[in-house]
C-alpha cells in the first residue's frame, strides 16, 4: 500500500501529489532527489526502493519527471512499482505525452484518475480503456452525473458488459523483432529475438477465447507430439486477462479479451540467430582527399519471403562532402546529420543479393588508421511480412460465447529489425582498388 503519490520534475519539485495516508507527511516529498544525489555522490546505486528515516521511498523514471510513492508500512514494492508504470501508461492513453506541461494543463482529470486508480493506498482500477468511460476530459460540463460501468466492480475488469458488433472479427499479429550483433570478423556476437502477440478484438458480448501456439512444454507436458518446429520461450509476460492457472496446468492460454486493441503477450527467444540481411562493404582511402565504399547486401531468408522498406545506414566521417552514388537497386541518399548514407530498397527478396557504390570528398587531411578506429557499425532496419524467425505459429485460435455467433480470426505475422540490429563486419580497408559496378 502507498501513503502518498506524486509528480515531480528533475529539480524534486512536486508537480502534482496525492494523499491517501496520514502517517507520512507531504514533506518528505521535498527529501527526496537530495538522498538520491547523495547516494550517487557516494558511488552507490539508486535503486527504485530504498527506506530514509523509517519511510519507503519507491520511483519510477519517465521522461523528464520522476514518479514517486511514499509509504510507512511494509509495503509490497513489486506492487507499487507497477501501479507507477500502469499509472504512465494510463496518463499517456489521455495526454499522448506525459510532459511537465501536460500535467500542469490537466490538474483536474489527474486527480480523478489518482482517486479512482488507488483507493486508501490500495490500487483499484488501472485498465484505461475502462477508465476512459466515465473519467472524460470533458466530464466537468456534463449535467447528469456519470456513473462507473459495471466493469469497475465486475471480476471481468477490464471490459464493459454489453459489447455488440454487426461484424465479429479477432486479428492477431505476431511480431518478433531481431536484435543481432555482428564484430568484425563476420561471427555473431550476440542475438535475441523479442516477440510479442497483439490482438485487435471486435466481439459481441463476453467471448472466451482460447489460443494454442507451438510450445515445446507444453508438447512435453501433455504428451503430443509436435508436427512442426516446436519452441520454447523465455520471460512469458500476460496481459491481465490471462488465466494463469490454466496456463501452468497445460499451457493453454484462456482470457476473455479487452475490446479493441492491446497486447495480449511477450516473450523472448536468446537462441543463436542468423542475419536475416548481412550488409558488408570495402572501403578504399585515397591518401585522405576520398574514400569510396563498395556495399553489398544479401537477403538470408527462403526465396517465397521478401523484405519490405529496408534501410541500410554505412557510417562516413563526419566531414565527408560532394556524394555521389550508384546502386543496382532502390536509392541513396546521404544523412550529413547522421553521418551515413542511407541505401533504401524498397523491397529485397530472399536469396537476392545487390550492391552498391559511394564516393565521398574529404576536405580535412586525417590519418587512415584514425577514421578506421572511430568508424560506427552499419545498422539495418527492415519488415518481413508473413515469416518469423524463430518458427512460432498460431496452431488455433477458439471463440466461444454463449450466443453462438460466428467470428472471423485473422492472422498475421511480421519479422523486423531490434532496437540494434549492427554488423562491425563492413567498412575493412581494401589493399586493392574497389572494382567498379557492371
Amino acid at each position: 500500500m502507498a501513503s502518498l503519490i506524486a509528480i515531480l520534475d528533475l529539480k524534486g519539485k512536486p508537480l502534482i501529489q496525492r494523499s491517501y495516508r496520514d502517517d507520512v507527511p507531504p514533506s518528505y516529498i521535498e527529501r527526496f532527489l537530495p538522498i538520491v544525489l547523495d547516494l550517487e555522490e557516494e558511488g552507490q546505486q539508486v535503486t527504485p526502493c530504498f527506506t530514509r528515516e523509517g519511510v519507503n521511498y519507491m520511483h519510477i523514471r519517465h521522461s523528464n519527471l520522476y514518479l514517486l510513492a511514499l509509504s510507512k508500512r511494509n509495503s509490497n514494492a513489486a506492487e507499487i512499482i507497477l501501479f507507477l508504470h500502469r499509472l504512465v501508461q494510463v496518463l499517456v492513453e489521455y495526454f499522448k505525452e506525459l510532459e511537465e506541461e501536460s500535467i500542469r494543463d490537466n490538474f483536474v482529470i489527474i486527480y480523478e484518475l489518482l482517486d479512482e486508480m488507488m483507493d486508501f493506498g490500495y490500487p483499484q482500477t488501472t485498465e484505461s480503456k475502462i477508465l476512459q468511460e466515465y473519467i472524460t476530459q470533458e466530464s466537468y460540463k456534463l449535467e447528469a452525473q456519470v456513473r462507473p460501468p459495471i466493469a469497475v466492480t465486475n471480476a471481468v475488469s477490464w471490459r464493459s458488459e454489453g459489447i455488440r458488433y454487426r461484424k465479429n472479427e479477432v486479428f492477431l499479429d505476431v511480431i518478433e523483432s531481431v536484435n543481432l550483433l555482428v564484430n568484425s570478423s563476420g561471427n555473431v556476437v550476440r542475438s535475441e529475438i523479442l516477440g510479442s502477440v497483439k490482438m485487435k478484438c471486435y466481439l459481441s458480448g463476453m467471448p472466451e477465447l482460447r489460443l494454442g501456439l507451438n510450445d515445446k512444454v507444453m508438447f512435453e507436458t501433455t504428451g503430443r507430439t509436435a508436427r512442426g518446429k516446436a519452441i520454447e520461450m523465455e520471460d512469458v509476460k500476460f496481459h491481465q486477462c490471462v488465466r494463469l492457472a490454466r496456463f501452468e496446468n497445460d499451457r493453454t492460454i484462456s482470457f476473455i479479451p479487452p475490446d479493441g486493441e492491446f497486447e495480449l503477450m511477450s516473450y523472448r527467444l536468446s537462441t543463436p540467430v542468423k542475419p536475416l540481411i548481412w550488409v558488408e562493404a570495402a572501403v578504399e582511402h585515397h591518401k585522405g582527399s576520398r574514400v569510396e565504399y563498395m556495399v553489398k547486401c544479401k537477403a538470408q531468408f527462403k526465396r517465397r519471403s521478401s523484405a519490405n522498406n529496408v534501410e541500410i545506414y554505412v557510417p562516413v566521417p563526419d566531414d565527408a562532402d560532394t556524394p555521389k552514388f550508384r546502386a543496382s537497386t532502390g536509392t541513396v541518399q546521404y544523412a550529413p546529420d547522421k553521418s551515413a548514407f542511407i541505401w533504401k530498397i524498397k523491397q529485397l527478396g530472399g536469396s537476392r543479393e545487390f550492391l552498391m557504390r559511394a564516393h565521398f570528398g574529404l576536405p580535412s587531411v586525417r590519418g587512415e588508421q584514425d577514421s578506421m578506429d572511430k568508424r560506427a557499425p552499419i545498422t539495418v532496419k527492415f519488415e518481413i511480412p508473413y515469416f518469423t524467425v524463430s518458427g512460432i505459429q498460431v496452431r488455433y485460435l477458439k471463440i466461444v460465447e454463449k450466443s453462438g455467433y460466428q467470428a472471423l480470426p485473422w492472422v498475421r505475422y511480421i519479422t523486423q529489425n531490434g532496437d540494434d540490429y549492427s554488423l562491425r563486419t563492413a567498412l575493412e580497408k581494401t589493399s586493392a582498388p574497389i572494382v567498379p559496378m557492371m
